[in-house]
């Protein structure tokens, strides 16, 4: 397990190494995209969700616009498997170390293969909670595939 705590400064590691510009932001605790939105004072659109999907053993991130639901069909093919689903609580928390509404879209940080819908690399900002519910970064949305190390695809129903 990922020691959750230390992943808001492995972030803003990440991001200075690469020379991606990024706006750390303290709020109070957001359990969803849109509580997290409202208290950013900007659209859904510009969130990006980021969901653990099990498939068989395997844990993988899906990172899709926080306006949008996950489109199951391309994320069962890519990884191939008719069960996947969303990791339970449990198994988000024993995988990652986090809970619910913390996920940041690093996976690459924690271990996990990143997946990221190619509309939020259209977005000119993009925001997401930073392994924390009271933290949250606001970066180029052209910059996300490169700092978490991800794959683009249509993981988004539209």
């Amino acid at each position: 397990m990922t020691d959750a705590t230390q992943l808001p400064g492995q972030i803003e590691e990440r991001l200075t190494a690469l020379g991606i510009e990024y706006r750390l932001m303290h709020h109070e605790a957001t359990t969803t995209s849109a509580e997290s939105a409202r208290v950013r004072g900007v659209s859904l659109s510009s969130g990006a969700k980021a969901m653990v999907v099990k498939a068989a053993d395997t844990y993988s991130l899906f990172v899709i616009p926080a306006d949008r639901r996950l489109n199951w069909k391309p994320v069962k093919r890519l990884l191939g498997s008719k069960s996947a689903r969303l990791a339970s609580a449990d198994e988000l928390l024993e995988r990652t170390g986090l809970t619910k509404g913390s996920v940041p879209p690093f996976g690459n940080l924690v271990g996990l293969p990143v997946y990221v819908d190619h509309a939020l690399l259209d977005e000119p900002l993009v925001r997401f909670n930073a392994g924390s519910l009271v933290c949250s970064i606001e970066m180029p949305g052209k910059s996300l595939l490169e700092a978490v190390e991800g794959e683009p695809g249509e993981f988004a129903e539209q």
